[in-house]
């Protein structure tokens, strides 16, 4: 029998409700679906994020399309570890979205960060944006989706609107908006501001390819 590749693994140690379009890619070892390429936007009409880096980790993923499994994030051609707090949630990317880098760097999915209980990378699941976190880096301005899952049985917190999720969490808020500010020491970020779950629908349809 073949070895599971990464990938592979993590798919098989996910709840299946969650990753039944990568389940039946998998049916067959050896059949691995670009995570990349999955819709957009579900049956159900909800968007879907694809977990790399899940909550409470301290070692960056990145989803390598080409290879079609996850590889750790490097730094100085090194793997990454954090040199701060682990994750506070679990940090993906939304599929069949390419942004554009205003810096000429290659394309890449528009991010989304998932709050929940630890999810595996590979997992696919249906979010619901409450809020986009928009962070300077360098002169450019990077956008980070705020979600939820959709399902309420896998909500740790329940807002319904970003105005709902300042009202109500705004510890959450300040975390998040502190962590990211602060887990690199040696790439300067400032927050550009918040924006709400319109603005994230937007965000999502305009890099929609």
């Amino acid at each position: 029998m073949k070895n599971l590749t990464t990938a592979t693994f993590y798919a098989c140690t996910t709840p299946f409700r969650v990753l039944l379009p990568v389940l039946l890619c998998l049916t067959a070892f050896g059949c691995k679906k670009n995570l990349r390429e999955l819709p957009a936007l579900t049956q159900t009409k909800h968007w879907q994020a694809v977990i790399e880096t899940p909550a409470g980790s301290s070692h960056p993923l990145v989803y390598a399309a080409e290879q079609k499994e996850f590889v750790p994030q490097t730094e100085a051609g090194q793997p990454r570890q954090l040199e701060f707090l682990p994750y506070p949630a679990n940090h993906g990317f939304i599929p069949s979205t390419l942004v554009d880098s205003a810096q000429g760097r290659p394309a890449a999915p528009l991010p989304v960060l998932v709050i929940s209980e630890k999810l595996e990378p590979g997992t696919v699941l249906e979010i619901l944006p409450v809020g986009v976190m928009i962070l300077d880096r360098d002169g450019e301005l990077h956008h980070l989706i705020i979600a939820v899952p959709a399902r309420p049985s896998e909500q740790t917190i329940s807002p319904n609107s970003y105005s709902d999720f300042s009202a109500r969490y705004p510890a959450v808020k300040s975390i998040l908006q502190q962590w990211y500010l602060n887990e690199n020491p040696r790439r300067p970020t400032r927050l550009s501001g918040w924006k709400d779950e319109q603005f994230a629908e937007r965000l999502i349809q305009q890099w929609v390819r």
